[in-house]
């Protein structure tokens, strides 16, 4: 039985929740690895929307079993208010249906003020981040000074946590401006919500383990992008964990042989969220048109996203770094209409000629994209299901894809619909 594990190709916001909905419908177990809140994804079934930030993507679905794994950090409250709108929608949530990792960093209303508090100071100090505390949380979990799920069952543990993180915290907010953290009035929120989170904790690293041995079939969702990767990603824009498809490992305690298949997914453009390099960015009429055919605006934030041309020098790094065996290729109906289509097939950088994204960061400021041109489509390939269904054009400019990033398209979505889905190879069929 096959695992198949998902992750962005690109800087996010490729697709991943319509495309882990559609791969749950045939896994048992689906399990986000890393990433907070500040993702987003908007799944569309049967015409009703659901907006997911905490949750994995199949847990809209009857019957499977979802987990947060260890890789994520936390915002119970947020949590929490995300299953009561589910719940509202008509989803059961419960803790047989949804299992959270007893060792998960919890994102506390501390990180949250520190991390907008850092993004005003200046603009040197700037990332471009949601504002949501994922950073801080994620530098509590490294210090050792993180509170984990498991802490709420013991009050002794949780107030010697806590202790350890103010110490910390407090000496940042003094050189911030801000007012030192009410130890009793966070004790107090830590222990109200205790008994609503703790009935989901569980030793997720041995249920996987278990599930697996049983031939039970785990889809693992990773959140953003590979390209915010905090090793691989255009540092120092980029999101405070791994995403990777090895961070599928770490992030859940199934270990790296638990994985049989990396499924990336990939815009049939490109865009990016907040600050950093973007080689093929587009501020003209074609970018506008990009953004607004896609609705590019950010589940999460709202914000408005920067748009490109297909870059695929970088989806063939990314590929390379995840081990991505085929990639499910999304929103190729956005360019229909465009009389001719772009992709960045190589940078120039001081007169040479470069294969690759440079790691320093003045270097890829000054990379410029060289580009291959290909004709467009008129007719529209929204809603196809089927090859024949797509035009000439379309269909070379998938195979150009192919061709430029040494990776085969699995999957070709045509609409934010389920169904409007192309299978070409079957993740699962290993």
């Amino acid at each position: 039985m096959a695992n198949v594990v998902v992750v962005g190709a690109q800087w996010g916001d490729e697709g991943k929740g319509k495309i882990v909905d559609w791969l749950s419908e045939r896994a048992d177990v689906v399990a986000r690895f890393q990433g907070g809140h500040n993702a987003g994804h908007t799944l569309v079934i049967d015409g009703q929307v659901y907006k997911l930030h905490a949750l994995p993507s199949g847990v809209v679905r009857g019957g499977k079993l979802s987990v947060i794994g260890n890789g994520v950090v936390l915002d119970p409250w947020h949590l929490l208010s995300e299953i009561e709108t589910l719940r509202g929608q008509g989803v059961e949530i419960t803790p047989e249906t949804l299992m959270i990792a007893e060792n998960t960093p919890l994102i506390l209303p501390f990180h949250g003020e520190l991390d907008r508090a850092r993004e005003g100071q200046s603009t040197v100090a700037r990332i471009g981040t949601t504002g949501r505390g994922i950073g801080p949380a994620y530098e509590d979990k490294v210090g050792r000074r993180a509170i984990r799920v498991a802490d709420l069952g013991d009050d002794a543990t949780l107030q010697t946590r806590v202790d350890r993180a103010l110490v910390h915290h407090n000496a940042l907010r003094t050189g911030l401006g801000l007012t030192p953290i009410d130890r009793d009035a966070l004790l107090a929120q830590l222990r109200a919500i205790a008994p609503e989170l703790l009935p989901y904790a569980a030793p997720v690293w041995k249920v996987l383990g278990e599930k697996r041995r049983a031939g039970k079939r785990i889809l693992f969702e990773g959140a953003q992008g590979a390209l915010l990767d905090i090793d691989f990603g255009t540092y120092p824009f980029v999101t405070s964990s791994n995403v990777i498809a090895g961070q599928a490992a770490t992030g859940t305690g199934v270990g790296p042989g638990a994985i049989d298949y990396v499924l990336g997914i990939v815009k049939a453009y490109t865009t990016r969220v907040g600050e950093g390099p973007f080689p093929t960015e587009l501020d003209d009429a074609d970018g506008q048109r990009l953004g607004e055919r896609g609705h590019e605006f950010g589940t999460t934030t709202g914000r408005k996203r920067r748009c490109g041309w297909f870059d695929a020098v970088l989806v063939r790094q990314t590929c390379a770094t995840s081990g991505v065996r085929g990639i499910a290729l999304t929103k190729l109906d956005v360019l229909d209409g465009f009389e001719t289509l772009r992709i960045c097939t190589g940078y120039e950088l001081d007169g040479a000629r470069l294969d690759h994204l440079p790691i320093a960061a003045d270097q890829q400021a000054r990379c410029r994209p060289v580009y291959e041109e290909l004709p467009g489509w008129s007719a529209s390939t929204e809603g196809a299901r089927r090859w024949a269904d797509l035009p000439a054009e379309a269909i070379k400019y998938v195979r150009r894809i192919e061709e430029l990033i040494g990776c085969p398209v699995a999957l070709l979505s045509t609409s934010p619909e389920r169904d409007d889905t192309i299978l070409v190879t079957d993740p699962y069929a290993d």
